[in-house]
């Protein structure tokens, strides 16, 4: 397994003290198992990427989309598309969707965590 680019550590963990109103909004929701016990990571660097938020074990990808992300259609679907070929699931939510409507948003990632790919067991198990 390939060693992470220091450089994306360092940008992730940025990212953390950084986050949007709205990432913040679903992070409280996420964090610290809270949401079916799930154990859910933010900005997680996969890959030559940062993503969101994270359940590695269920191998489910969470990206909130804010005004960045307008007009990177092609950039976000290659992305997307690369993380699936790593066996994760993207599920996508504007800005808006997360602050007016987060029981609706928690809807849609239960839902998402029922259907997730079941990935094979990573060795060593998740970081607690």
């Amino acid at each position: 397994m390939p060693a992470t680019d220091e450089i994306l550590l360092k940008r992730a963990k940025a990212m953390r003290s950084e986050m949007s109103q709205p990432e913040r909004e679903l992070w409280t929701a996420l964090r610290a198992r809270r949401f079916d016990g799930v154990k859910f990571s933010r900005q997680v660097v996969i890959g030559p990427y940062i993503v969101d938020f994270a359940a590695r074990l269920r191998k489910l990808i969470i990206e909130v989309d804010g005004d960045s992300h307008a007009g990177n259609g092609t950039y976000d679907a290659r992305r997307t598309a690369w993380l699936e070929q790593q066996g994760y699931r993207v599920i996508r939510f504007n800005n808006s969707d997360v602050m007016s409507n987060v029981e609706g948003v928690l809807l849609a990632i239960a839902a998402a965590l029922g259907t997730a790919p079941l990935p094979n067991p990573l060795p060593g198990g998740e970081r607690a």
